[in-house]
């Protein structure tokens, strides 16, 4: 007698079969994408058999986003000229402004085109006026916090981790993290040091990876410390 058809976890649900209609909408599993579910009772249901190759699965996921080589740094591209912005941030301009990172060369373009025309000093990007003191420019920070900007966020971390408050700095940089790499990477540290927080390896691991997904390289050079402190070689 010929065994019945498998059924396609693609079409159909993993759990009871039943195939995708226009009335009946099917989920993938959000950790590996091999199966669908038609409801999350089918999914819990189907939990103890897909468990370990979903893990494996999105393990191997996982691996293929930390390992891929990055289209740019952790720190993106000038908005202006639209070229990546140098690994040594001395030679960027941040804007408190507008929150924005542009390339010094785009930045001395700008100073020399107001310099011709005698204009006042304005933001190359937002072209607001430029911030000329100090307080003017902690002002500014102080706005774009209010408007949770990550970038802000993230100065103020900056800021009170260089005055030794470190829950405060933990604090934003992990509001940062929303959607700031550079942030993942200072919480990794923190961690690992256990400045403001209590010590913890997995949380350490975890903030390096989302860093380093981002092209942060610190980060990457700090996971290969890592693999290389536990003989994980790998062999040419």
């Amino acid at each position: 007698m010929d065994s019945e058809p498998a059924v396609s976890t693609k079409t159909c649900c993993a759990s009871c079969g039943i195939e995708e209609s226009h009335d009946i909408k099917l989920k993938s599993c959000t950790a590996c994408k091999l199966v669908r579910y038609c409801s999350v009772k089918c999914q819990r249901e189907h939990r103890p058999k897909h468990k370990q190759e979903c893990k494996k699965r999105a393990a191997e996921l996982h691996d293929a986003i930390l390992f891929r080589q990055p289209a740019s740094s952790h720190l993106g591209d000038c908005p202006i000229c639209l070229v990546p912005l140098p690994i040594d941030e001395n030679e960027s301009c941040h804007l408190t402004c507008c929150s924005k990172t542009v390339c010094k060369g785009c930045d001395y373009t700008n100073q020399m085109g107001e310099l011709k025309q005698s204009r006042e000093p304005r933001c190359p990007f937002c072209r607001k006026h430029a911030p000329i003191t100090e307080a003017a420019s902690r002002l500014n920070v102080t706005k774009r916090l209010e408007a949770n900007d990550p970038y802000a966020m993230k100065t103020m971390g900056v800021l009170r981790y260089a005055a030794g408050d470190y829950g405060s700095a933990f604090e934003y940089y992990t509001k940062a993290a929303v959607s700031h790499f550079g942030a993942h990477f200072q919480l990794s540290n923190m961690y690992r040091e256990g400045q403001g927080v209590k010590k913890d390896l997995k949380k350490e691991l975890y903030h390096a990876e989302k860093a380093a997904i981002g092209g942060h390289q610190g980060a990457r050079y700090n996971l290969g410390c890592e693999e290389e402190h536990h003989g994980r070689w790998i062999e040419q």
